[in-house]
């Protein structure tokens, strides 16, 4: 997972106690303008080397996958991350500018290091006085960026524990109104070994299982709370989450329940078929579920979950529809 073992973000509090108490244990080993120079630069070392780290460990977002980015900046705006003004869009553009201004603190504390050496160099009386107008700058400089510091620890906070979506496997992205066994189905064909997790634009959590067929392990994604309704009940938020499906996807199923025992008319499933279809540029299959009551429509493959009819059939249908190959072993 491209967000896993994202670095720790100290508050600007923190960081400073850090750079100047180190500073202090510096100036005490040695005397007089040794002691000054070693302070000045231990200091601006540790701010400037913690900020480049905290820059350091995050991904390049004009390089990941855009599925990542896409997901990242639906969460991050879900969670109102780096909405600082009513002007101020929270997501991934906020959190890259704040990544910018962090940069430039570490970089700002490293200049000032190289402008007062000279400075305190000089020695007498001045070398203090100039050591102490080198720390009142370098303080400013971090709690400059502090606001930046929060917008990136709670992005890590929301990013950091996202299930394992993979772009590079091949995904089943199981959709359909609530209560059409999409969630059973998930269980039953991953044997229960599904992850979930609670997102920003679903109230419930998305289900990530895994299976394997011909030595290829793929992904079955449940997605209760975001595609169980038409594009237009969506807030931006879900359609944007959405759209970071559409570039995970490579297989759609969307059940319908043709018995109508879920609590929704069989048209307004067909309908939701339909403009899943219009979204996914992948194979969309449609799944009557619940064939044990109904098989009253017309699908591409039918399934029930309670009679554990259709499940692997239902299965080899997506598989053969994404039509992956495993890769072969380079014979030079």
């Amino acid at each position: 997972m491209i967000f896993e073992g994202l670095p720790g973000t100290p508050t600007a509090e923190e960081l400073e106690d850090q750079a100047f108490s180190r500073a202090a244990r510096a100036g005490r080993a040695k005397s007089g303008t040794d002691a000054q120079l070693s302070m000045l630069q231990t200091a601006a070392n540790v701010i400037s080397d913690n900020l480049e780290n905290v820059v350091r460990g995050w991904p390049d977002f004009d390089r990941i996958d855009p599925f990542y980015y896409e997901l990242a900046d639906a969460v991050l705006a879900g969670e109102g991350i780096g909405e600082r003004t009513e002007d101020a869009a929270p997501g991934v553009d906020a959190l890259r500018e704040s990544l910018a201004q962090v940069t430039w603190a570490s970089r700002k504390a490293g200049d000032l290091r190289e402008e007062y050496q000279p400075r305190v160099h000089g020695g007498g009386d001045a070398a203090r006085k100039h050591r102490k107008q080198a720390f009142a700058r370098l303080a400013d400089v971090v709690e400059q960026v502090d606001d930046d510091l929060t917008v990136i620890r709670e992005a890590r906070e929301a990013l950091r524990d996202l299930p394992d979506l993979d772009p590079g496997e091949p995904a089943i992205v199981v959709a359909g109104y609530p209560n059409v066994g999409k969630s059973s189905f998930v269980n039953a064909v991953t044997r229960a070994r599904n992850e979930t997790a609670s997102y920003p634009f679903t109230t419930t959590g998305i289900g990530v299982g895994h299976l394997e067929r011909d030595h290829l392990r793929y992904q079955v994604v449940d997605t209760p709370g975001l595609l169980d309704r038409p594009a237009e009940e969506r807030n931006a938020i879900e359609t944007q989450a959405v759209s970071a499906l559409s570039h995970l996807a490579d297989c759609v199923l969307v059940f319908v329940d043709a018995s109508e025992s879920c609590g929704y008319p069989l048209a307004d499933q067909l309908a939701l078929r339909d403009d899943l279809a219009g979204t996914f540029e992948v194979p969309v299959l449609t799944v009557g579920a619940k064939a044990d009551l109904s098989r009253d429509v017309e699908a591409d493959a039918y399934c029930s979950v309670t009679e554990d009819e259709g499940l692997e059939e239902l299965v080899d249908a997506a598989v053969e529809a994404i039509g992956a190959e495993p890769e072969l072993p380079f014979d030079g």
